[in-house]
């Protein structure tokens, strides 16, 4: 099992996070050459080494044009939106962002008392920070570990200056951001801030258990600097290395619906998964008095649980919801690309011990098809990979 471990010790940051997993990638010119599908102008990427008390790290800088920064940041949600999904990064990467997004929307919101979309975000609004986070999502799907750990997240103390005066640090949308994601944080004795929005937004989309290190063989270690000089290395260090296959204990919640829409059920669904739901599915059952209903199923992990019971109580007219632990065992699994005759294809590499199995993605199945003008099963029963490794898909 690969596993990416953030050591958040001194804190996290949107720059912070692309300048540990360049590290990792081991490819400056991959990002860079990704950044521009977003088809956004206005700034310029620097990347350089920054030493912070005697170590050495990657610095990201987002440079702004000076006839740019005003304009960026009155950017609201449905705007970022509309940027991602109009851009050519890949779907998994917009998805990802996305969520990203909307961790910091909703906080924002919640501090401004307003409406999610009635909200001009500063930070989150400035193209820095789209920089930041569809970059975030961009190197996480590259690196495409099994999962995603981290420590617990120290923050400091005292006060900084925005753009709506002095706020004492953490400041309130991280602090709203780690309330609902139940990110596990805590002050140490420095004199600023060390967790924006931003790297707040980020990690409690990643992260599935916030603890130390766990038991692995390290393959690589990303040190991303940040931009101020502490009396701590301002240094967000990530791990990533092989772990054992182990089982993993979640979470299973049911819930039997006899009286909601399909619309309902199917937005309800769409909203579960875009929270953390690991799966969600509807089996068709008999209720009392013979109606036809429907048995909600949805597995996550614990720290998600009550996240996604407040979902399911708003969205449906569920007024009850049972729930049980067990444990999963998961096979080791890596995106690739293959040649075929309709294009490039993504594939699924999933190890199980000497045996490899691949399954085509979905998504890419799709986009080929329309792009050929072809039946899916086509593109489904195709020959695809090189002279050197050709792979049959099962039929």
């Amino acid at each position: 099992m690969k596993i990416l471990y953030f050591d958040c010790s001194s804190g996290i940051s949107g720059n912070m996070i692309l300048g540990s997993l360049l590290e990792i990638v081991g490819d400056e010119n991959y990002l860079l050459d990704e950044l521009k599908k977003l088809k956004l102008d206005g700034y310029k990427i620097e990347i350089s080494k920054k030493v912070k008390n005697g170590i050495t790290g990657t610095f990201v800088d987002v440079i702004l044009e000076h006839d740019n920064k005003e304009h960026h940041n009155h950017r609201n949600l449905e705007d970022i939106n509309k940027i991602i999904d109009e851009s050519l990064i890949d779907y998994k990467d917009k998805e990802l962002a996305k969520r990203i997004f909307l961790r910091v929307a909703k906080a924002e919101a919640k501090v401004h008392n307003k409406p999610i979309n009635d909200v001009h975000f500063h930070e989150v609004g400035a193209i820095d920070s789209i920089i930041d986070i569809c970059g975030t999502a961009i190197l996480i799907n590259k690196i495409n570990p099994d999962r995603i750990i981290s420590s617990i997240v120290n923050d400091g103390y005292g006060f900084i200056e925005c753009k709506h005066g002095i706020i004492s640090v953490p400041v309130p949308a991280t602090s709203e951001i780690f309330k609902d994601a139940k990110v596990k944080f805590r002050q140490i004795n420095i004199d600023t801030e060390l967790v924006t929005p931003t790297g707040a937004a980020c990690i409690a989309e990643l992260a599935t258990e916030f603890t130390t290190l766990p038991a692995m063989i390290i393959d690589k270690i990303g040190w991303g600097a940040g931009s101020k000089d502490l009396k701590i290395p301002n240094i967000l260090k990530v791990y990533y290395g092989e772990a054992e296959n182990q089982n993993q204990e979640f979470v299973v919640m049911e819930t039997n619906i006899d009286d909601c829409t399909g619309e309902i059920l199917g937005y309800t669904s769409e909203k579960l998964f875009q929270n953390g739901a690991l799966d969600v599915f509807y089996t068709p059952i008999f209720m009392k008095k013979n109606r036809p209903a429907y048995c909600l199923t949805v597995a996550c992990r614990y720290a998600d649980m009550i996240k996604l019971q407040n979902i399911i109580f708003k969205e449906t007219t569920t007024i009850g919801i049972r729930y049980r632990f067990e444990s999963r065992t998961e096979l080791g699994r890596e995106f690739i690309e293959a040649n075929t005759e309709y294009g490039k294809l993504k594939l699924k590499k999933v190890v199980n011990g000497k045996e490899i199995y691949y399954y085509p993605e979905y998504e890419s199945m799709k986009e080929l098809a329309i792009k050929n003008d072809i039946p899916l099963k086509n593109i489904l029963m195709s020959r695809y990979g090189d002279k050197e490794n050709k792979i049959t898909v099962e039929k």
